[in-house]
């Protein structure tokens, strides 16, 4: 079970475009020292919570801390296990409330951890697709504690951030996209960002195997059938 993974390179906190103000001095500190205030991040997919979980765990790294982050469709139905693997962590992110939300015995596991961790003075990051009131949780403890961490609302990016989201990654890569290449990307039917950076990734393989720039051609051959 992936308990704790190396971030990738490109999802750090400064790389995060357009955060809500204030968010990345929380996780910042949440990150680096304990007694900082939990965080609870909510959005719908593609708003950069994977993101912030695995920038949060790279920064307490940075920091001389021990991290984990732990998606939590992967530990569904035996989330009881997965968590006491992350007793030894001084920080955690968890990924995905909604996963788990509405198995009791899941949820039980995640309220005895929230209650020893907060313990401990260690911190924790919940990413979430929506505020805990709304999440279909059968337990009312742990609602009311996951409602006492600070929230962090994350909006879907508009073309200008997404389009300033491909310029950093393309940057951070030694990729030279043109900007003639990104309006011509971010119209297409369909595509959120998980799924142009996935792209992304895509046309960097082609321009390093035909050892070009980014053309028009290079952009064919990586969409392929598209």
């Amino acid at each position: 079970m992936p308990l704790s993974r190396r971030s990738p390179p490109d999802q750090r906190l400064e790389s995060f475009i357009a955060a809500p103000e204030g968010a990345l001095g929380l996780l910042r500190a949440l990150a680096r020292g304990p007694g900082a205030d939990w965080l609870y991040a909510e959005g719908a997919a593609g708003t950069g919570k994977t993101h912030l979980g695995r920038a949060l765990c790279a920064e307490a790294e940075q920091a001389g801390r021990r991290a984990a982050y732990l998606p939590l469709r992967a530990a569904a139905g035996r989330l009881g296990e997965a968590l006491e693997a992350l007793d030894a962590a001084d920080v955690v992110a968890l990924d995905g409330l909604d996963a788990i939300a509405g198995d009791r015995a899941d949820e039980v596991a995640l309220f005895d951890f929230h209650n020893r961790t907060r313990a401990a003075g260690r911190g924790v990051l919940y990413l979430a697709a929506a505020a805990p009131a709304a999440l279909p949780l059968v337990l009312p403890d742990l609602r009311s504690r996951l409602g006492q961490c600070i929230r962090i609302a994350l909006r879907p990016l508009a073309d200008a951030g997404r389009r300033e989201v491909l310029r950093d990654r393309a940057r951070r890569r030694g990729l030279v996209l043109e900007e003639a290449a990104i309006a011509w990307l971010l119209p297409r039917p369909g595509r959120d960002l998980p799924q142009l950076l996935a792209l992304l990734e895509r046309i960097d393989r082609e321009s390093l195997a035909a050892q070009r720039r980014v053309t028009g051609p290079v952009l064919r051959s990586a969409l392929g059938a598209e």
